[in-house]
């Protein structure tokens, strides 16, 4: 679904596991009986409904979920679901009241608050709806000015802060200052700044929410051509599936701060959890979430057919069936071939089901 490569089997590079951040005095008490816990038999909805009746604020209910080598993980929810709090405690920018937080296997809620400085300053890159570029400097100066933080050297600070601004597409703009700069742009020396600190996890929180749907959408591609060339470990937060469906290689939604479901986008429209997660999808166009590899048969398909690969999107397929007669071969996951037809594609749309071989 995205121009990433795909996600390998390797150990994660970040964790969340059973992370809980709650407010309110005495909210935590609830979590020393380890019976009532979760990950031991207890009711995940009975403790968060205790706590709450005990005047407490659960913003995040026992959270678990791995983020892969190079995968865009999107967490989404309505307002309120728990997806901010999560990715500020991701980064230790929140404090959890319980869990872990593994970055490749070691824990960051056991580190000092200098190598947690260390760690942010070095290998995690953050972007958030906010631009907060600062207006005294220019371009270049606000991209490179975390790089001071690090200590590197004028000259080392500038020559990593051009190679980025030509990452980013903003050649040309070096000198101009943030008011002088339209939505897009900001973002995009957002997007540079953080990516200056070459990160080995980058977080986004909504950054393109704020622009314009034109600019999102031309921000959503320019993010998609970075990750194909940076491969980058991502966590994206977004409210909106049509978002979450062109950049995701896996997503979690979630609900007063609990993950309801996580899986690949098309799994998710296809086998909805509960109502929640089929209110999110109800409106998603089958053509943009289904691939090749989706609707095809295991049928072996004539010969001299074009052949196109199964993670191609059935929305870039559709002129191509429309000229071709007996369909297109398919090279499905396992190293087959499949067939693929336009009546295929017509069944599958109407059903709103994968075919059956």
């Amino acid at each position: 679904m995205t121009a990433t490569p795909p996600v390998s089997s390797a150990t994660p590079k970040l964790s969340a596991k059973h992370v809980w951040k709650l407010y309110g005095q005495g909210a935590a008490a609830h979590l020393e009986d380890a019976s009532r816990l979760p990950q031991n038999g207890g009711d995940l909805h009975a403790l968060c409904q205790a706590i709450r009746d005990d005047n407490g604020i659960v913003a995040s209910a026992d959270v678990s979920f791995d983020v892969m080598p190079g995968e865009i993980f999107v967490i989404m929810g309505l307002s309120g679901s728990g997806k901010s709090t999560i990715v500020r405690c991701l980064s230790r920018l929140v404090e959890p009241t319980a869990g872990e937080i593994l970055l490749d296997g070691e824990d960051l809620l056991k580190a000092s608050p200098k190598e947690l400085i260390d760690i942010r300053r070095h290998k995690m890159g953050m972007v958030f709806q906010s631009f907060g570029l600062m207006p005294h400097l220019n371009v270049r100066d606000n991209i490179a000015f975390p790089l001071k933080l690090q200590g590197l050297s004028l000259r080392d600070r500038l020559e990593r802060a051009d190679r980025v601004i030509d990452l980013v597409g903003l050649e040309g703009r070096e000198d101009s200052f943030p008011n002088q700069l339209s939505g897009g742009q900001q973002q995009r020396v957002g997007i540079a700044r953080s990516l200056a600190i070459e990160p080995e996890v980058w977080f986004l929180d909504e950054p393109f929410s704020a622009l314009d749907p034109l600019i999102r959408r031309q921000m959503q591609d320019e993010f998609l051509r970075l990750q194909s060339e940076l491969h980058k470990s991502i966590v994206f937060i977004t409210h909106d599936f049509l978002e979450a469906l062109r950049v995701a290689d896996r997503m979690a939604i979630m609900k007063d701060g609990a993950v309801v479901q996580i899986g690949r986008p098309v799994d998710l429209i296809l086998n909805p959890a509960d109502d929640y997660v089929r209110e999110f999808t109800n409106d998603v166009p089958w053509e943009l979430v289904l691939t090749a590899a989706d609707v095809a048969t295991d049928h072996r398909p004539p010969e001299d057919l074009p052949i196109v690969d199964g993670g191609t999107q059935i929305v870039d397929l559709l002129p191509q069936l429309a000229a071709a007669d007996h369909g297109v071969a398919v090279k499905l996951p396992a190293g087959t071939m499949g067939h693929l037809t336009s009546r295929d594609v017509i069944t599958a749309l109407a059903s709103g089901v994968k075919t059956d071989p």
